[in-house]
């Protein structure tokens, strides 16, 4: 059903995601997503054939050239900063592909059924749980789940999302977050395999290798198919990057899909600006 103002676009529901996604599937191309934190990025992602877009708080640090981990950090109000970029940026430019909102589901100050019913006002079609706590680990990782603003938040999230009709496409970084997600009726799971390499500000030393990668997104779609074997599974950082590294991926286990933020956005833009200006810089009198 289009928006039933305009005619086109979002907000759609989530069966219609669900059917637009499949429709996917069965032509036999991998689903892709993407992040956009900037409108233009939105505009010509979209323009190349993605499926659909994640507005990240991290898109602002990660176009401004800082890592995109400076969106786990307090350097602002997270779920502000996306409302933000989607209300003035990206949900203005888009013509048709479904967009999502990264919601900070543990954001202790914010009742978030209240907040959900903002972003589905707002025209976004889903949600994703970014910035995600699945991803901390060690001494702080167990002092947020002892303080109550851990992974369960997330969940609880995911669930309220659920029951609002929004489509939510989720991370995960253990088997065991893909069997709660799945539980409180995901749509989409993404298996967070760790920070982005490559570019100028991609891990090097603090990321996984591709076998490892492997391994863990087949352990969370294995995992995930115990609740619910229609739930779509997507890959996602670490050394996936690149075309060659998704194709990698998607041989070498049963994820449908995709899901690039640097990969994207911040990869193209640090190459061909690059690139570009070189070329201009060659020119001589």
């Amino acid at each position: 059903m289009p928006n039933k103002w305009t005619g086109k676009g979002n907000p759609y529901t989530r069966e219609e995601i669900r059917e637009r996604l499949q429709k996917t599937l069965l032509q036999k191309k991998a689903i892709i997503g993407a992040g956009a934190g900037t409108g233009i990025s939105a505009k010509f992602i979209e323009k190349g054939g993605a499926d659909f877009l994640i507005v990240y708080n991290s898109g602002r640090f990660r176009m401004a050239g800082h890592g995109s981990t400076a969106g786990l950090m307090a350097y602002g109000d997270a779920n502000a900063v996306a409302m933000e970029i989607g209300e003035f940026e990206v949900l203005p430019v888009v013509e048709e592909i479904p967009v999502f909102c990264g919601v900070h589901g543990s954001d202790p100050r914010r009742r978030m059924w209240h907040f959900l019913q903002k972003v589905k006002d707002m025209g976004f079609s889903g949600i994703n749980n970014f910035p995600t706590h699945s991803i901390v680990d060690g001494s702080f990782r167990d002092i947020l789940e002892e303080t109550g603003m851990g992974f369960h938040k997330e969940v609880e999230m995911v669930r309220l999302a659920s029951k609002m009709d929004l489509f939510s496409c989720v991370y995960v970084a253990t088997p065991e977050e893909a069997v709660q997600m799945a539980k409180v009726g995901a749509d989409a799971i993404i298996a967070h395999v760790g920070t982005t390499v490559g570019g100028s500000i991609g891990v090097v030393g603090a990321t996984v290798d591709m076998d490892f990668a492997i391994k863990r997104t087949q352990e969370i779609i294995d995992a995930g198919k115990t609740v619910n074997k229609d739930i779509i599974f997507l890959a996602h950082g670490g050394p996936i990057n690149t075309p060659e590294d998704v194709k990698v991926i998607l041989e070498k286990t049963d994820v449908h899909g995709f899901v690039g933020a640097s990969s994207l956005e911040r990869m193209a833009v640090e190459s061909s600006l690059t690139e570009l200006t070189k070329k201009f810089k060659s020119l001589e009198l």
